[in-house]
């Protein structure tokens, strides 16, 4: 059974093919990085004009890289929320024009579900089966959630960000710094270069829900620290070497990073990322025991991390951590499409009257 996959929710027009629910025939990913790096962070308007550009040669590359045709196809999976809506839009309008016109069902996925699929793709493909109950922690840009699986499809939220999102926070401490948009790559490049334990970080206690996140507090001790010392000149070197760097030129190496770094700044980040790490393993851990889980699900972009994937095995955790491919962490239609055969298999298909929801939930 063959599946199309379309993923729109933010600024990465997405569109791939899976059999099986496990089988990627393709996954085309079209990144509007360049467009939104010069203004510090994704801006709605512009996200979906590109989104509108790019749509339809993206969904064909997928079609053609996998030998489809549209007549090969089961279902249509398309993204229906959380995300910026004028982006969902684009994604699940198409989808539903190609479901009208070849007469096959359309499928609304949420995103988050979709994150966690990603790794239900990669441990079918494996010949690995997940125990129950599992937990998933879903970490980007946009969410950070812990979720509590007691079968798939079938979810309870433990807990969740009450502000910032962790990839948000990563994104806005490397734009203080000067480092630019987005951020989280460049903190996980340069962190080895500092001493984790160098500025030590409070984590937030939480009242209400102990599961529940916070990274505002963090991104405000960072803030805090930087006022205190006179990094002025730094900060604008790699400010001056961003907008003098041609567009084609891609991103700045570590050695690059390194010559406009000091020692004391490679151990903020290097701090600040440990505490990140720190902040989402405490609670994930807390609900592990809470819930007797058996298996800790990790994804999402934020999920690429290689201080969040080292982090569990060295841990020593009694129960496996599972994290997706790093093709497969960061926003993509594959996994889409993987959340959307079991979807396929109990009948929930959409109606053409279904609406993009920026706010969607998934528990």
């Amino acid at each position: 059974m063959r599946i199309l996959g379309i993923e729109s929710s933010c600024d990465e027009t997405a569109a791939a093919v899976v059999d099986d629910g496990h089988l990627v025939r393709s996954s085309v990913v079209a990144s509007q990085m360049s467009t939104h790096g010069k203004y510090g962070g994704v801006v709605p308007e512009l996200a979906s004009r590109e989104h509108l550009r790019a749509i339809v040669p993206v969904v064909r590359e997928a079609l053609e890289q996998s030998g489809s045709k549209l007549e090969d196809l089961a279902a249509i999976g398309a993204t229906v929320g959380p995300g910026l809506v004028g982006s969902l839009l684009v994604g699940l309008t198409y989808a539903k024009s190609l479901c009208f016109a070849r007469g096959i069902p359309l499928i609304g996925v949420n995103h988050i579900e979709g994150h966690i699929h990603s790794v239900i793709l990669e441990a079918r493909r494996s010949g690995t089966a997940l125990d129950f109950p599992a937990l998933a922690l879903v970490v980007s840009g946009g969410h950070t959630h812990l979720f509590r699986m007691d079968e798939e499809l079938h979810y309870s939220l433990l807990g969740k960000t009450r502000d910032d999102a962790a990839g948000e926070a990563f994104d806005k401490v490397a734009k203080l710094l000067g480092f630019g948009y987005p951020g989280g790559p460049v903190i996980d490049l340069l962190a080895p270069f500092g001493n984790p334990e160098a500025v030590r970080f409070t984590l937030a206690k939480m009242k209400g829900n102990t599961l529940d996140f916070s990274f505002s507090g963090l991104k405000t001790a960072v803030l805090r620290w930087v006022e205190q010392r006179d990094m002025q000149s730094e900060i604008a070197a790699r400010q001056i070497m961003l907008r003098n760097r041609s567009a084609g030129a891609g991103p700045p190496t570590a050695a690059e990073w390194l010559a406009l770094t000091p020692q004391r700044t490679l151990d903020l980040l290097a701090s600040f990322q440990n505490a990140v790490i720190q902040e989402l393993l405490k609670r994930a851990m807390a609900a592990a025991e809470d819930a007797d889980a058996r298996a800790l699900i990790i994804s999402g972009g934020v999920a690429c991390n290689s201080g969040l994937r080292a982090a569990p095995r060295s841990a020593r955790l009694p129960f496996p951590v599972y994290f997706p491919s790093p093709a497969l962490s960061t926003d993509n239609a594959a996994m889409i499409a993987a959340a959307a055969f079991p979807k396929f298999a109990r009948r929930e298909f959409a109606g053409f009257d279904i609406k993009a929801q920026a706010n969607l939930t998934l528990a």
